[in-house]
């Protein structure tokens, strides 16, 4: 169930290339899971704009998001104090009861912060999370500090190999032993390598484009092994063994 209400933005500020952490404070009650997602209502845009939710607490929400376009160029400009019309408790979010006790934690560029919400949370039930995160190059990579402060094993790839392992996560992944689950988020290319790579089981977060952001609209509706499903409703997290590439 998904509620709308306005937020204040208590910090706005850049991270990384292009990259931004906004802290927003307001109601939380309606996100019940990792890798849920808010829609964001921008002054002078028709659309909103679905950003899935890092972290969040009773008062406050933090949000990730990367500069691509109009809707996210304004959203880096508007200052503390700010009042956002934002829908929150969207998507169906990740199963962490399942994760088994080394659960291996996925994320490529902006898909990198909801699995931060999903390491706090697996912590508290004492797994001990492997983080892999991917991203283009040194400049671009963040959080690497906030998952390592959570007690998390890390490790960071850059496709120009100017920090970390050179390459893609999958370079990371492939030599990695003794998982129990796998979590991932990022760009449908990389989901789709690590679907080739990882072992085992493990639930995919898909980014598609969306319309209503609560499944009114049908914009975003894939195929599946078990029927059609809405990205922004049923997702956007998918079983592994429910997907069709």
């Amino acid at each position: 169930m998904y509620k709308r209400n306005k937020y204040k933005i208590m910090s706005n500020k850049q991270i990384a290339k292009n990259v931004y952490e906004m802290i927003l404070e307001g109601e939380t009650t309606y996100i019940t899971r990792p890798g849920q997602f808010i829609n964001i209502e921008i002054d002078g845009f028709y659309l909103r704009r679905p950003i899935s939710v890092c972290d969040y607490d009773e008062n406050t929400i933090t949000i990730i998001y990367k500069v691509v376009g109009n809707g996210t160029e304004k959203m880096s400009t508007l200052k503390e104090g700010t009042i956002l019309d934002i829908l929150t408790g969207l998507g169906n979010g990740f199963e962490k009861t399942i994760s088994g006790e080394r659960p291996l934690l996925i994320g490529g560029g902006v898909g990198t912060p909801p699995m931060y919400n999903l390491c706090k949370e697996l912590i508290k039930r004492e797994t001990k999370p492997i983080v892999v995160i991917g991203f283009g190059a040194k400049d671009e990579v963040f959080y690497e500090k906030e998952f390592k402060d959570l007690g998390a094993e890390v490790y960071v790839s850059t496709v120009d190999g100017s920090y970390g392992t050179k390459g893609f996560v999958t370079d990371v992944i492939k030599n990695l032993e003794g998982y129990t689950y796998y979590y991932a988020c990022g760009p449908e290319n990389m989901l789709k390598a690590v679907y080739d790579v990882a072992q085992g089981k493990g639930e995919l977060s898909f980014e598609e484009r969306m319309g209503c952001g609560f499944g009114a609209c049908m914009g975003c509706t894939c195929k599946t092994k078990y029927g059609n499903k809405r990205i922004c409703k049923n997702g956007p997290v998918l079983k592994k063994e429910e997907i069709i590439w």
